[in-house]
């Protein structure tokens, strides 16, 4: 058939403007990259699996599964969409399930075809992760091979947006030599590794250091692999910038230089911000990104946040609003394509001093293109509904949910599936691009980021009744109607997201007192204690059906955690009544009682991996060249999640962890001494000092985060038959006592 030459041109611009676009789309996937990850998730099964591009009209992501001859398809528009396909799969067509606490990959011998195309689409631009925090409460001695477990979950999960910030120090001890710093300068400025987060938001300085050299380079090697892997895989990582936090030295070097002396106010020393009206500030700015990009790279994507638990100098608008064109104007100077990507937890921790005013000059100071806001604690104070959502800057709704790593069974389950499709179709809710997890600790309550990712591929809330049972079927591998039967309890109880901010802890983690909470050791739950008791009776119901189920071994062990931490309230009453009707033969009683309950608590967590402070310090060692590296590591694994500072630290206990290890060698020997000099007040007829025993504890603390030794790596013990002998042993008398 011929064709005139009018209709040849347009056939040809067509093809140009196809081919182009396919060009595009090809370059987004990976193909090597998305087989390297089907094989590291489901070893031996890759052959089974095809992946094809899939070409979409829109900017957001979309992915489909299908089958032909045998072989299951999986197309998507870039290595995230591919990887949310094979997600899809294994959880909708196998029932299998991948969590940080619990995997179910028991896959058949055949794996089951797709009949009929499934194809999903996101109505999410971003799925942001991580916050500084995680990289200290969870993150601290990650090595490659379990980042590389963290990068494939990502991407199962859809998550396209994560905070890349391992390796910094590298960038800025190159920034600053290169001005001029010496050595030592930057050995009074780095922190130890634990405390990193802190350090790069602008808190603290030097703590728990000096950091050695062979860890700056270590970690800028390791971060080489974790871009490689997540740009390969089509995740966009936001890495930081320059908001002014300056080494101490600096007024020596820049005498001239205006610098604010700033304090976290917990008890550390001061730290030193440079005015953003310097010219410094721009200079610098430039120079860290020049020089991160010449080691990392970019997409342009940069986290920088101002005043991080630190209030500004000034309240005034104009004040604010040219300090926020500064900070964006040092990332533009360096990358014109820059997106500044900022924190709102300001706007939630210091709402007193950020009034509607105050955020609108920061936010509108900046080209709206070139911003997105995180709405860092959507779940439970949506920011975006006081602030016209954001005054027209892009922004995501994220789920904060843990707080320090504590170990407690607790979320808003019913926001999580709900309130994301809620504000993404309110009208109200402006430019709303994205949804996201910014949790300060991971790899703990697999459910509600479950939960939380699931409405990834979603437009309208997530049913509740038709989804749990389906989780828990992945989860445990089997149908158990007692184990949905407590999972229903669970979700009007601990996550009912009712009354408080965030998990509740136990009084045994508080420092010793005769309270019902210890400074940061808030006891108060969103639930009464016995209301709990029927779930548990169903999870050892469950027993018979689950206990395969490395899922349901965890979970087990998790809600048995959480009862016996409950009980320690009580237990504590029975004491404390005793000691003042002076009842030494009760007190006794109930001492051992309460010294009895965390052994058994202890013995519990022993038998996963997850609740062992064994494995944490063995990885803060690991990353020690010498002797000397490796006792300066285990320092700061111990002292973030019990002291979190000096002897005298007001932040002591934040970080809590109901840890084997940690229960009986610090939390039960505290207590212990506090019973001796109760007890020896009852004997003598005398006044305990409750001063002088705060300050032997807190030394005695002190001596525990400066020692060495070796914690089991490996769990001990079963946790069904564990699970079941605590069950007869308290369950009758729980009953008895919180009636």
């Amino acid at each position: 058939m011929m064709i005139g030459n009018k209709s040849l041109l347009k056939y040809l611009l067509i093809y140009f403007i196809c081919s182009v676009f396919t060009n595009i789309a090809r370059a987004q996937l990976n193909l090597p990259a998305s087989y390297a990850l089907i094989k590291r998730v489901v070893p031996g099964y890759s052959q089974k699996f095809k992946v094809q591009l899939l070409q979409s009209t829109t900017a957001k992501d979309v992915f489909e599964v299908d089958g032909s001859k045998g072989t299951i398809i999986l197309r998507g528009n870039n290595g995230i969409a591919v990887a949310s396909a094979l997600y899809y799969y294994l959880t909708q067509y196998t029932h299998c399930q991948i969590t940080w606490n619990g995997t179910n990959l028991n896959l058949p011998a055949e794996l089951p075809v797709p009949t009929k195309k499934v194809r999903k689409n996101t109505p999410y631009d971003y799925r942001y992760y991580l916050n500084y925090c995680t990289y200290s409460y969870s993150m601290s001695w990650w090595d490659w091979k379990r980042w590389e477990k963290e990068i494939d979950w990502m991407a199962l999960h859809g998550i396209n947006m994560p905070l890349a910030i391992t390796g910094q120090e590298y960038v800025w001890d190159k920034v600053y030599k290169a001005m001029g710093f010496t050595d030592q300068d930057m050995k009074d400025f780095f922190t130890g590794p634990a405390y990193f987060g802190w350090f790069y938001m602008g808190n603290i300085d030097k703590w728990d250091g000096p950091l050695p050299a062979s860890w700056i380079t270590s970690h800028k090697d390791l971060q080489v692999k974790i871009l490689q892997r997540e740009r390969e895989l089509g995740i966009k990582p936001v890495l930081p910038a320059f908001t002014g936090h300056v080494p101490a030295s600096f007024k020596t070097h820049f005498p001239d230089a205006k610098l604010k002396q700033t304090n976290w106010n917990n008890g550390f020393a001061d730290t030193y911000i440079l005015d953003s009206e310097d010219p410094l500030f721009a200079e610098i700015g430039k120079k860290f990104i020049q020089e991160q990009t010449k080691v990392y790279g970019t997409d342009h994507l940069y986290s920088a946040d101002t005043f991080n638990e630190n209030e500004p100098p000034s309240n005034d608008p104009k004040f604010l609003s040219e300090l926020s064109a500064r900070v964006y104007a040092g990332m533009k100077g360096a990358d014109p394509k820059a997106v500044w990507v900022m924190q709102g937890w300001l706007f939630f921790s210091d709402r007193k001093f950020w009034q509607n005013e105050q955020i609108k000059a920061l936010l509108n100071a900046v080209p709206n293109d070139h911003m997105i806001v995180l709405d860092l604690n959507t779940d439970y104070e949506p920011i975006w509904k006081r602030t016209e959502a954001f005054y027209g800057k892009p922004w995501i709704w994220n789920m904060l949910h843990n707080y320090g790593g504590n170990n407690s069974l607790f979320g808003r389950i019913e926001a999580v599936a709900t309130q994301p499709a809620q504000a993404l179709n309110d009208s109200k809710s402006g430019r709303m691009v994205g949804i996201g997890l910014t949790m300060e600790a991971i790899e703990q309550t697999p459910v509600l980021y479950e939960l939380m990712t699931q409405n990834t591929w979603q437009n309208k809330p997530v049913d509740l009744q038709e989804w749990l049972p389906g989780y828990l079927f992945n989860r445990y591998g089997v149908k158990s109607q007692d184990a949905i039967d407590a999972w229903e309890i669970l979700k009007t109880t601990v996550f009912n997201g009712k009354d408080i901010r965030d998990g509740a802890e136990s009084i045994i983690t508080g420092r010793p007192t005769f309270d019902s909470a210890a400074v940061w050791t808030r006891t108060h739950l969103n639930y009464n204690r016995k209301d709990l008791l029927p779930a548990w009776d169903k999870m050892i119901a469950a027993i018979p059906a689950c206990r395969q189920s490395s899922g349901f071994n965890y979970d087990l062990v998790d809600v048995t955690r959480q009862i016996l931490a409950n009980y320690g309230r009580p237990l504590q009453q029975k004491w404390i009544k005793a000691y003042r009707d002076k009842d030494i033969k009760a007190f006794e009683q109930y001492t051992a009682d309460y010294l009895n309950l965390i052994t058994d608590m202890d013995r519990l967590l022993a038998t996963q991996k997850d609740f062992m402070l064994g494995p944490w310090i063995a990885d803060a060692r690991s990353w020690g060249t010498n002797l000397t590296e490796k006792t300066l590591y285990e320092k700061n694994a111990r002292n973030l999640v019990t002291l979190w500072g000096g002897a005298d630290s007001p932040l002591h206990e934040y970080s809590c962890r109901q840890w084997s290890g940690l229960l009986n060698d610090f939390y039960k020997v505290r207590w212990q001494k506090f019973f001796d000099v109760l007890r020896e007040s009852l004997e003598n007829g005398t006044e305990p000092d409750f001063k002088l025993f705060d300050k032997s504890i807190s030394n005695w603390e002190w001596q525990w985060v400066n020692s060495t030794g070796n914690y089991p790596v490996v769990p001990v013990g079963s946790s069904t038959m564990l699970a079941e002998q605590l069950y007869k042993k308290y369950r009758t008398t729980m009953s008895n006592d919180l009636k």
